[in-house]
């Protein structure tokens, strides 16, 4: 662990050269003002912090990681501190910094023939997209945090969302990199090469590190053609084994043009029309379950018209009760709206929600929901299983309150019976425990309980290569070594 910072002179000192590099404006010591940055979107973790430090440039960046390697001291990366898992928060034990790049804001260039843009790390995600529209062009990552994540915590954590059936995770957006070490040293890798064969993709071994290798400061992204026709659809379907085969009938009529495919249960739609003002049932009659799928098309027309056609063979064949397909961008954002703010009304119940960000095969999706809704209602009858997610990419957040227990309840939020239940199902499926949201420290437990061991001791070897002194946000993504 960093070494702390072990008296009074010694820590006024460090502060006294971190505001040497970053200047007032950069260097956040007043506990009221550091509040915001101490605890996670979930409020479920808080810590201290010697400092929160706002570097404005790569090489402010570089000095202070530099200064805390010569002293020991703890960096803890924050972007826009929407995470799920604790991975921007510091310890309880108060010898961190927090290294927030929000002021590293800078598109440097959109290169339109080439499809790039080059971004520094404290863009926010919405900003990326907004550039990219600007110039004729789609940057398709989006999720619901959109407004507010920046694209260094996207890709420190290998983030999903609902573009990932058609364009990749983040990983696969990332054409360069800039980073800098554990040292202090930079490493510029900002190359928007299609081809580059030259050895080890380093890129990628910063992208879903969640900042325990380096800090990554910029990235060059890939962009594609903005659609020029879209269509939308909200539809009711008996059980996720026919939302895919549903999946499978829409790519026979409308190809590759799917972006998103997003499987939903009652429960869900239910939670949004109690919490979240001015939502309405898209649909007359209440369904167990629903899909939201969206496309888009180069072509300026047939694309409805295709989708249309899909889902009237749908419905002959029993895969569809009920469907609607917005007429304007209005209606198109409502129903995207039920989708995006199943969070935010989930913390709006009083009960503690177990959340679990899992992937599955696509094709054992239904199977696994089957096996794992009996498990949790014959463990814990009463169970209220809030289902949604990726089916296209075989992503579900499969999150559960469980009858009597309280968000308050020490004993609730500490219990692992819920989780362990629907992870043992998962690892059944030679599944993952974690999809989109990544490790920070709610799922060290998993990693020591469910990762392969080679797997554990090649991440520590390539931990210890590039932080031996271990103050790369410490106490995160890796376990602690099993016992013998």
């Amino acid at each position: 662990m960093p070494k702390p910072v072990r008296s009074d002179a010694a820590f006024a000192a460090l502060l006294d050269r971190l505001h040497a590099v970053v200047g007032t404006q950069g260097l956040i010591i007043d506990p009221k003002d550091m509040e915001g940055h101490l605890t996670d979107w979930r409020g479920l973790y808080r810590g201290k912090a010697l400092a929160v430090v706002r570097p404005a440039s790569t090489a402010a960046v570089a000095a202070v990681v530099k200064l805390c390697a010569e002293t020991g001291t703890g960096v803890v990366p924050q972007g826009g501190n929407t995470g799920m898992c604790g991975g921007a928060t510091p310890s309880a034990a108060g010898n961190e910094i927090v290294l927030n790049l929000s002021r590293m804001n800078r598109i440097r260039e959109v290169d339109a023939l080439n499809n790039t843009i080059s971004v520094e790390a404290g863009c926010v995600l919405a900003n990326i997209q907004q550039a990219a529209r600007d110039a004729g062009r789609l940057f398709p990552l989006s999720l619901g945090a959109e407004g507010s994540c920046q694209i260094g915590g996207n890709l420190s954590t290998n983030a999903g969302g609902v573009n990932v059936l058609r364009y990749g995770n983040t990983r696969d957006l990332v054409l360069g990199l800039e980073a800098v070490l554990p040292d202090g040293r930079l490493w510029d890798g900002m190359r928007g090469l299609r081809k580059n064969n030259t050895g080890y993709d380093l890129k990628q071994v910063f992208i879903g590190a969640e900042g325990s290798l380096g800090i990554i400061t910029a990235a060059v992204l890939k962009l594609f053609p903005l659609p020029r026709s879209t269509a939308t659809a909200w539809a009711s379907v008996p059980s996720p084994q026919a939302a895919l085969a549903l999946l499978a009938l829409l790519r026979q009529h409308c190809g590759d043009g799917i972006s998103s495919f997003e499987l939903i249960s009652r429960n869900c739609l239910e939670l949004v029309l109690r919490h979240i003002p001015g939502t309405r049932d898209p649909l007359p009659s209440p369904y167990q379950w629903y899909v939201l799928t969206d496309l888009g098309d180069a072509r300026e027309s047939g694309l409805r018209e295709a989708l249309e056609q899909a889902f009237a063979a749908a419905m002959q064949q029993g895969l569809v009760a009920d469907v609607v397909m917005p007429e304007s961008q209005s209606q198109t954002q409502a129903l995207w709206k039920i989708r995006e703010t199943i969070p935010e009304a989930a913390r709006a119940e009083t009960g503690m929600l177990y959340r679990h960000d899992i992937a599955i095969a696509v094709s054992h999706v239904p199977a696994f929901i089957e096996e794992a809704h009996a498990a949790l209602q014959s463990r814990f009858p009463g169970v209220n299983v809030i289902c949604f997610g990726h089916l296209g990419d075989g992503n579900l957040h499969y999150n559960a309150f469980v009858p009597g227990r309280l968000r308050e309840d020490a004993s609730a939020r500490e219990a692992h019976d819920v989780t362990q239940a629907v992870y043992d199902i998962v690892a059944c499926y030679h599944g993952s425990f974690s999809a989109e949201h990544g490790i920070g420290q709610s799922k060290l437990a998993e990693m020591g309980r469910y990762k392969n061991g080679v797997e554990l001791e090649m991440m520590r070897t390539l931990k210890a290569a590039f932080d031996p002194l271990n103050i790369m946000n410490p106490g995160k993504v890796l376990p602690g070594k099993r016992r013998e």
